[in-house]
């Protein structure tokens, strides 16, 4: 199981992916999770509501969401267990999509930016670390 989980390729595309996306959500994780930039923190965070009834405690699924973000992040940037720290993500922005920004695509509270999130982390959960990642390095590969 765990060699399926770090298999990936010496392809060079997922980098890019990766490094966006473990930025952004290194960022937001913190903020929800830390307090940094201006965020609620962890306490504050973790008191409020989810986008649907059945997410019941509250306090569980927002404690996921807020550590999915941000341990997902540290995980798709570092290229370390890539795929897993890119489900954490996909898992969280189709939430969002679903039901944060269900009925709007464009504005302030559009979807657009929660679904490409979602398709990026689609993409690098398909692909795994690529190259440049501890994934590649742990897998034994030589770089070419």
């Amino acid at each position: 199981m765990y060699r399926r989980l770090i298999a990936t390729s010496a392809s060079w595309v997922p980098l890019p992916l990766r490094l966006g996306l473990g930025i952004v959500f290194i960022a937001h994780g913190a903020q929800k999770v830390l307090g940094s930039w201006g965020g609620p923190g962890f306490n504050t965070f973790i008191s409020g509501t989810t986008p649907f009834s059945f997410m019941r405690p509250t306090w569980l699924w927002l404690s996921a969401a807020a550590l999915g973000e941000f341990v997902g992040g540290i995980l798709v940037l570092t290229g370390f267990l890539t795929r897993v720290g890119a489900f954490l993500i996909a898992c969280v922005m189709l939430t969002a999509v679903a039901g944060v920004h269900p009925n709007a695509f464009f504005g302030a509270r559009g979807m657009e930016y929660a679904l490409t999130l979602l398709l990026v982390a689609i993409a690098v959960l398909i692909s795994g670390g690529g190259a440049l990642s501890i994934d590649r390095s742990l897998q034994g590969g030589r770089r070419r």
